[in-house]
């Protein structure tokens, strides 16, 4: 059954979009201090779809997302009281405790791991408000980890470029029910 497909087909069109660069701009921002979404389910099919255009869309990423995280940074310090209970008793109030301990051991190498992994970044960009971590500092280890990683995504994708596209395509069915088959086997795991 191709399901997968055509969801492949349209994202590749919406990154082809002449307006999807603000699209990945604005998510970038959100996603740095509110948004649940990260920005690399647009960077990398944009950088694959125009592989010529991958640096400049990284540096738009990476640009918004420090910008994005320099809100959250604004959130936790002046604004904490109305974020307080979506961190600290929703879905986010391991990360925040994990984002605490990490700036009491590290400081400045847990805003660049939460910029390069896959951990929620806006939780430790409001978490650096909430325990007045040094401006400069955290505005360092957010550019370089927010860059390295948007500059990888976005080189590997180019990299593949239209080749890459196609065969893509060619395999995103199977690839989409393994993914969901994998997804599945983790939630049973996990859940049993």
């Amino acid at each position: 059954m191709k399901i997968f497909s055509p969801l492949y087909e349209r994202a590749m069109r919406w990154a082809r979009h002449p307006r999807a660069p603000w699209y990945l701009g604005g998510l970038s921002f959100a996603e740095s201090s509110f948004f649940p979404i990260p920005p690399d389910v647009m960077l990398a099919p944009m950088s694959l779809a125009q592989p010529r255009r991958a640096l400049w869309f990284a540096t738009l990423t990476t640009l918004s997302s420090v910008l994005g995280g320099m809100f959250g940074y604004l959130i936790g310090m002046f604004a904490f009281e109305l974020v307080q209970p979506w961190l600290q008793e929703g879905r986010y109030a391991a990360t925040f405790a994990l984002a605490q301990q990490w700036f009491d051991e590290w400081g400045f190498l847990a805003i660049f791991a939460a910029g390069f992994s896959p951990i929620p970044y806006k939780v430790f960009t409001i978490t650096a408000g909430v325990v007045s971590m040094a401006f400069l500092p955290f505005m360092l280890a957010s550019f370089i980890g927010r860059g390295l990683r948007f500059y990888l995504v976005a080189l590997l994708m180019s990299w593949g470029g239209e080749a890459m596209e196609q065969r893509l395509h060619r395999w995103v069915d199977w690839l989409g029910w393994l993914t969901v088959a994998a997804l599945l086997i983790i939630f049973f795991i996990y859940r049993s």
